[in-house]
C-alpha cells in the first residue's frame, strides 16, 4: 500500500511567483543611481554591496524586488545577490522601523549593564529581538559589537553613537525618537532615518547642512592610549558610580625601577650583553 505525499506530512508546495516590478518612474530613479554607483568600480559586480543600501533606502529594507533589481543591472542571478544579502544583517530582509536601535550586548557592554538595556528596552517597547514597534518607528535588535569598548554600554541608532547608557538613558532616547524629539548622539551627525542613512551609505552624499562636519573624530577616551604613548601625562582617575560625580587623584610619578616591567627584570641575551647567547643559568641548573 503506498501513501500520497500529502498524507506523509510532505508539502510540495508551488514555485514562488517573480517579484512585483517596481513602478516606471521609481525604476527609472533607480537605474539612474545605480549607473552612478557602476561607474565607481572596474568590476560591476562590485558594486553589488551598494546597490543593495540603495534598494533598502527605497523600501526600508531589502525586498525580493530590490534584489531582482540589483541581478538585473549587475547582469548576475537572484541567488547571487540573495547570497550576499542574507549573508551581511545590515541588510534588513522585512520591513524595519525609522530607527534601528542597536543594543550592545558583547562581553564588556554586557557586564557594564548593556542586557540589563536591553532587557528594559524590550519591556517597555513591547517588542522581542528584531521586532518593531506597532507604530513603525523603532525596530530594536541587539549587537554583537558596536566597536566602542572605551564608553560601555553603547547603543547605536542608525549607526550613530549614544554613550555610557543606562536602562534609563536608553529609555528616554526611544521615547524620543517616537515622539518625534530631536535627539543628539553622542559623537557624530544628527539622526536621520534609515532609508535616509541606506542612501548614505550607498555612496551618495549627506546633503543635510552642516552634516558632514559633525561626523567628528574620535573621543576622549579612545586616544587615552594614544597620548600615553606619546609621553603625556593625565592625573589619575577613581571611577565612581555612574551617579557620582568623578575625582581627580595626585599622580605618582614612577621611579625607574617601578618602570621596569617583569620581563625587563629577567636577565636575557638582550638585558645582559655579558651572557649574548642567552639565559644565564647553565645547563641542568
Amino acid at each position: 500500500m503506498t501513501t500520497s505525499s500529502s498524507e506523509r506530512g510532505v508539502g510540495l508546495g508551488m514555485p514562488e511567483l517573480p517579484p512585483p516590478a517596481y513602478p516606471d518612474d521609481v525604476r527609472a530613479r533607480l537605474e539612474r543611481d545605480a549607473r552612478e554607483v557602476i561607474a565607481r568600480y572596474p568590476d560591476s559586480r562590485s558594486a553589488l554591496l551598494p546597490l543593495l543600501h540603495l534598494v533598502q533606502s527605497e523600501d526600508g529594507y531589502v525586498t525580493r524586488t530590490g534584489m531582482k533589481f540589483c541581478a538585473d543591472v549587475l547582469d548576475l542571478t537572484t541567488a547571487e545577490v540573495t547570497a550576499v544579502a542574507t549573508f551581511y544583517s545590515m541588510y534588513r530582509r522585512r520591513p524595519s522601523g525609522d530607527y534601528q536601535v542597536g543594543v550592545c550586548t558583547n562581553t564588556l557592554c554586557a557586564v557594564m549593564g548593556g542586557d540589563a538595556i536591553f532587557e528594559t528596552l524590550q519591556e517597555h517597547l513591547g517588542v522581542g529581538n528584531g521586532e518593531t514597534t506597532g507604530d513603525g518607528k523603532v525596530t530594536l535588535e541587539h549587537i554583537e559589537c558596536n566597536a566602542a569598548c572605551d564608553y560601555a554600554p553603547v547603543v547605536m541608532v542608525n549607526w550613530e553613537f549614544f554613550d555610557n547608557q543606562t536602562p534609563a538613558s536608553a529609555t528616554r532616547l526611544v521615547d524620543d525618537l517616537r515622539a518625534g524629539q530631536p535627539v543628539e548622539p553622542t559623537r557624530g551627525a544628527r539622526l536621520c532615518t534609515f532609508k535616509e542613512t541606506a542612501r548614505i551609505l550607498a555612496g551618495f552624499p549627506d546633503e543635510r547642512p552642516g552634516a558632514v562636519e559633525e561626523g567628528g573624530s574620535a573621543g576622549h577616551a579612545s586616544l587615552v592610549g594614544l597620548r600615553l604613548a606619546k609621553g603625556e601625562t593625565q592625573p589619575a582617575r577613581v571611577v565612581h558610580p555612574r551617579e557620582s560625580a568623578p575625582q581627580e587623584e595626585p599622580v605618582h610619578d614612577p621611579s625607574p625601577t617601578e618602570r621596569l616591567s617583569s620581563h625587563d627584570s629577567v636577565e636575557t641575551s638582550a638585558s645582559d650583553p655579558a651572557h649574548p647567547s642567552g639565559p644565564t643559568a647553565e645547563e641542568g641548573e
